[in-house]
């Protein structure tokens, strides 16, 4: 059997397993995330987590998406990962572990998980696509993974599923695709974000990276400044704080409350078929 916790950031739920040891002895990786993120047929989440060692840091993980891909980075994803990591005594309440995106640094106090993200790229504002006859303009920006942000007037109608399937799959973004983005703002320090997420392949209540790139782009436009609260899907909210250093976006923190679900033991069943 495989110890597990399962915990959620905002209503973005991951899998997290302490792989210190290098015992985790499941085959394919790729599989095993695939079919442990399976809702109903297994645990169920938005992504797996797997810790082991690092050199470089207090350890280092492997981030997969539900559809088994692996991710680059995930802001809410980071911020479990952080209290996990205090929780288990992995790592001190200020800890820093390897990414593919990078080095990713954290700060646990209780409940609250505040992480600090890669660098962004420059915005990419007003790329226009179009797609089944329909015409998005898009800033496009990588907060460790792409993303590419619509604003638009009726979030809470918006229909994300569809309109951000055709982005995500757009040739504008391939090979990597990209997750879709639809925000409004509120006034300068607030602000609703919905998310189509790339390997979830559909709308999750929440997502960290996407809620940063969503901030960014406004804060190109000069729509926002720093700290905004950011309302996802699942109706809570989370802090982005960022800065503008020589014409570029930096100091990029995403902050709110992580929860932990339940902490439990996978049998095979739940992974093999």
């Amino acid at each position: 059997m495989i110890e597990f916790y399962k915990m959620s950031g905002s209503g973005n739920d991951f899998i997290i397993i302490d792989n210190l040891d290098l015992s985790l002895d499941v085959g394919d990786l790729s599989e095993f995330a695939r079919r442990i993120c399976k809702r109903r047929f297994s645990v169920g989440a938005d992504g797996l987590v797997i810790i082991e060692p690092s050199d470089a840091a207090d350890f280092k993980w492997r981030f997969f998406n539900a559809d088994g891909s692996m991710a680059e980075m995930c802001g809410n994803a980071a911020r479990c990962t952080a209290r996990f990591a205090y929780m288990k005594g992995i790592a001190a309440s200020e800890m820093s572990w390897e990414t593919i995106a990078g080095l990713i640094s954290a700060e646990v106090q209780e409940d609250i998980a505040r992480v600090r993200l890669t660098d962004p790229s420059p915005v990419q504002a007003g790329v226009e696509i179009e797609t089944d006859g329909r015409k998005f303009i898009l800033d496009v920006i990588d907060t460790g993974v792409p993303h590419a942000v619509a604003f638009v007037d009726d979030l809470d109608n918006y229909d994300v599923q569809n309109n951000g399937r055709k982005i995500r799959y757009h040739e504008f973004f391939s090979p990597r695709g990209t997750n879709a983005d639809f925000a409004t703002v509120i006034d300068r320090q607030y602000m609703k974000v919905r998310t189509y997420e790339r390997g979830v392949e559909g709308e999750t209540l929440a997502c960290g990276t996407g809620m940063v790139a969503a901030v960014v782009t406004a804060a190109q436009r000069g729509l926002v400044e720093s700290p905004v609260e950011v309302m996802v899907k699942s109706g809570e909210t989370l802090r982005v704080y960022f800065e503008k250093q020589n014409d570029l976006w930096r100091e990029l923190y995403l902050e709110g409350r992580v929860k932990i679900i339940y902490h439990g033991f996978l049998f095979e069943e739940a992974y093999k078929s």
